[in-house]
């Protein structure tokens, strides 16, 4: 039982707010003595909802919450009544400072996240994120940097550099602000890797979800040199149709986007590549949604996350016609996540009978046996039969067949 509760809260889906509010009441009950605090998205989705919570204490927004300790110890001073005054929850919208937070260890020891960027432009009609992010801010590079070679100092040898629109990364930067950081030359995504390339101890560098249209030809051909970067890209699709991606008011048409994945595969030597797809968005029919399972197989990821669409109030999409039941959505995401699988087995067998590098993590008891696991660059998991640990140990290994379904050995 603790004396403060603090639940970092997510609203991407209707799903994501219940079990945000789940975790706050369980909070209550636990200790109804305690100081429950709510923060991030949520709370700035719906923060007039929260504040008449009798379940929920203090409210503090994004960007607010590197500020949670000060915040927290005002309150704590004089545990005054939750009003609109000491709730810390900003305009999310108007601001253009990037909230730096820095980490120097986390739970896993071979592989570190660091967050380079914020908020988002793009306004997809079933979308809230832009809504509880605000716009798009760049975290500037020396900060990045000051992040990585302390992690590096511990020990991390990959980094997976994230972001909420990570394919934005720099676009807010003014002319000024691009030259003194030595970016302006490239994308500032392209930049950012280049530079962390060059930090001792950093031995891969991966990414996280991108959009299509950062992919060019000069782009990959210039990441294919930097032997620390990892070939998985995850290239958000959400829908193989058109029609469909239209009224998502995604950026992209099908023919752009499999011209883009097909530079990858030409340029790579069999990248990762994995994706987001959205079933049931309103208006797609089943003529709508073979289209996209065509697309799908056309394409053949390497790993599909398949998502029932969920309706965001204060969304374009939520208020559009032919909202598609429960059901039909289940059946589709139960086809598309077994077309996702036979598509995950396909492309884990391209690496049986090869040599491949591991940095391995953890140590995994399959069938009473004890096996050190981890991943290649590619984003594979590998499995070597050994009771000696080797954690944050590079090594290769050559791949000879699966030992579970999305284990290779």
């Amino acid at each position: 039982m603790a004396d403060i509760y603090i639940v970092n809260t997510c609203t991407v889906t209707n799903m994501a707010d219940r079990k945000s509010r789940q975790m706050l009441h369980r909070a209550r009950k636990r200790n109804p003595d305690a100081v429950v605090v709510a923060v991030g998205c949520y709370v700035q989705a719906d923060k007039e909802k929260l504040l008449k919570d009798g379940g929920i204490d203090l409210l503090i927004g994004n960007n607010k919450k590197r500020d949670l300790v000060n915040i927290l110890e005002e309150y704590l001073a004089g545990r005054e009544e939750k009003t609109e005054q000491n709730t810390a929850v900003i305009d999310i919208g108007k601001t253009r400072e990037y909230e730096n937070m820095q980490l120097r260890r986390t739970g896993e020891h071979t592989r570190a996240y660091i967050k380079i960027q914020d908020g988002c432009n793009q306004f997809c009609s079933y979308c809230i994120i832009p809504h509880v992010r605000g716009r798009v801010r760049s975290r500037r590079k020396e900060e990045i940097l000051s992040e990585v070679k302390a992690l590096a100092e511990n020990g991390y040898q990959e980094v997976v550099l994230t972001g909420i629109h990570l394919s934005s990364y720099g676009v807010d930067f003014s002319q000024e602000e691009k030259q003194a950081q030595g970016m302006e030359e490239e994308s500032g995504l392209l930049s950012i890797i280049k530079s962390i390339h060059e930090v001792q101890g950093i031995e891969r560098i991966r990414v996280g979800s991108l959009e299509p249209g950062i992919v060019t030809e000069e782009w990959a051909k210039q990441l294919v040199q930097l032997p620390k970067f990892c070939p998985h890209f995850h290239l958000s699709l959400q829908s193989g149709c058109d029609a469909t991606l239209k009224r998502m008011n995604r950026r992209y048409t099908t023919s752009e986007y499999y011209e883009k994945v097909e530079l990858l595969r030409r340029i790579f030597q069999n990248p990762a590549i994995t994706t987001d797809v959205i079933v049931g968005f309103p208006g797609e029919t089943e003529e709508e949604f073979s289209i996209t399972q065509a697309f799908l197989e056309k394409i053949r990821f390497y790993e599909m996350h398949v998502f029932k669409y969920s309706p965001r109030k204060g969304t374009p999409a939520a208020g559009m016609e032919q909202q598609i039941p429960e059901e039909k959505k289940a059946d589709r995401s139960d086809r598309l996540l077994e077309m996702g699988r036979q598509f995950s087995k396909e492309y884990r067998s391209l690496w049986i009978g090869n040599q491949v590098e591991v940095l391995f993590e953890e140590e995994k008891m399959i069938e009473g046996k004890a096996y050190q696991v981890g991943y290649t660059r590619q984003y594979v998991r590998v499995a070597k039969r050994t009771d000696i640990s080797l954690a944050n140990v590079m090594d290769r290994v050559r791949v000879t067949d699966f030992l579970t379904e999305d284990i290779v050995v």
